[in-house]
């Protein structure tokens, strides 16, 4: 019988997968390529790490019940990859593309890698329901709005999902690395981040599809609530297929309310963002670099270099340190560190602070974003940070400057989000956590006073993009 490879990558399930059902029709290797990167790597950290070892932990004992095994190998992926054929004879290599640069050129490499040994690589489309060039204008060209589309979108045929891979065979005796943890990279955490793995994601999902997902249309930007799916990293490490989670929220509607199927839409809605920044990465990858805006790439931001290059100045380090004397922004900045995950509401808040209160470059913010999240996730992260910056596509307005002040008082109004994530304010009111302190005044002892003046600040970023 012919052997196969299936590449894991960000399909960590066996349920729907569609590269590893192709696959299955041999006897397979399930890998993992471990990468090799430093410690201060730009785009990825310690929570994003240790979930991973977590799913990869989940997906081997579930191959072994399918009678397969999980192999490990340290990378680069084409010289691992090459390695592994050699010794094994494998004739063709199975996996799903994947939608930033970086996993592009990889693919690329490995294709030509295959080519020079006489082996068949087979790509799959599997996490986003509609990549690439399907969805284009009527002449054919990306678009560059949300809304229009959206609605191309909503228009097409969605694909149902797939069967679960019920036997797996893979051939014994293949060398493997042990199954990796934080160590194996030189790092550590104290997070305490959400459950990884498969089995972990569709309870998630269950407990979503139970209620929340009918309340979620009202109540999705109280950061206090538990209303929002928290499915964000089981998409960005494909222990869910977006096929079946699709296909369960029409299930839904259909026998819902009106209000149920307008709640319902919202949620299918955020999902549609997604593949829309994976649309705009795809097309263009400059985003990554530069302003998606050509006319923003001439703003005179604060710290104008590159993240990688140095640690960055005061004024970001209290940002991220959650030390601005602003109770929501500090409570975002903390629950971050805590958690490795931040509410998407108060994701916008500390990210238009960041750039338009302190006036910092959003790839600053967009880097530690990246190697802190355990959601991270390329394209969404670098489209809702330039959308914040008002350089992104269907940016803010910059004249529409977020006030943190106002932001809390209209969805933390109790203040019973900030006093979760900062201690020291959890004598002090819900009024007095979303009003500004009196000149001098503290808010509480041990809280630091407002970094800067909001009112000052918001001027001055109108007149820097006035300038622009």
């Amino acid at each position: 019988m012919p052997i196969a490879i299936h590449w894991f990558r960000r399909d960590l399930r066996i349920a729907d997968n569609t590269a590893l059902n192709a696959a299955a029709n041999d006897q397979v290797i399930p890998v993992f390529v471990l990468s090799k990167w430093e410690r201060d790597h730009h785009w990825c950290g310690a929570v994003r790490q240790e979930f991973l070892c977590g799913c990869l932990a989940s997906l081997a004992k579930n191959l072994e019940a399918k009678g397969g095994r999980l192999i490990f190998r340290e990378g680069p992926a084409d010289a691992a990859l090459e390695k592994l054929i050699r010794e094994t004879g494998a004739s063709e290599i199975y996996f799903a593309r994947d939608p930033d640069p970086h996993g592009r050129a990889m693919e690329a490499r490995v294709a030509a890698m295959a080519e020079q040994l006489g082996v068949t690589v087979h790509p799959h489309q599997d996490h986003a329901l509609h990549e690439r060039d399907e969805v284009l204008t009527g002449s054919g060209t990306p678009y560059r709005v949300f809304t229009p589309y959206a609605r191309a979108w909503l228009k097409l045929n969605k694909p149902a999902p797939g069967r679960t891979l019920s036997r797996l065979s893979t051939p014994q005796n293949i060398a493997s690395l042990e199954l990796p943890t934080l160590a194996h990279w030189g790092l550590t955490s104290d997070a305490k981040i959400i459950e990884p793995g498969e089995a972990a994601a569709r309870k998630r999902f269950g407990r979503f599809l139970d209620g929340p997902v009918f309340e979620y249309g009202t109540l999705r930007d109280i950061p206090s609530l538990e209303i929002t799916s928290r499915l964000s990293q089981d998409l960005r490490w494909g222990l869910l297929s977006i096929r079946e989670i699709h296909a369960r929220c029409a299930e839904l509607a259909v026998n819902g309310t009106a209000a149920q199927r307008k709640s319902i839409a919202i949620w299918i809605n955020e999902l549609i963002w997604r593949e829309f920044y994976f649309h705009v990465l795809w097309h263009t990858p400059e985003v990554l670099e530069h302003e998606f805006q050509p006319e923003t790439r001439t703003l005179k931001w604060r710290d104008h270099w590159r993240p990688e290059e140095r640690a960055g100045g005061d004024k970001f380090q209290r940002w991220c340190a959650g030390q601005t004397g602003f109770p929501i922004v500090d409570a975002g900045m903390r629950q971050l560190a805590a958690t490795g995950f931040m509410h998407n509401r108060v994701r916008m808040i500390v990210a238009m602070f960041l750039t338009k209160d302190l006036h910092v470059w959003w790839m600053h913010g967009e880097s530690w974003f990246m190697r802190r999240l355990v959601d991270g996730e390329i394209a969404s992260n670098n489209g809702g940070w330039q959308w914040s910056a008002s350089t992104g596509t269907d940016a803010a307005p910059y004249f529409r400057i977020q006030n943190p002040w106002s932001q809390a008082r209209r969805f933390d109004p109790d203040g019973n989000y900030i006093r979760r994530w900062v201690p020291e304010l959890r004598d002090v009111s819900g009024a007095h956590l979303c009003t500004p302190p009196a000149p001098g005044l503290p808010i509480a002892k041990d809280y630091p006073l407002p970094m800067v003046d909001h009112a000052v600040e918001r001027d001055e970023a109108l007149e820097m993009f006035r300038r622009k």
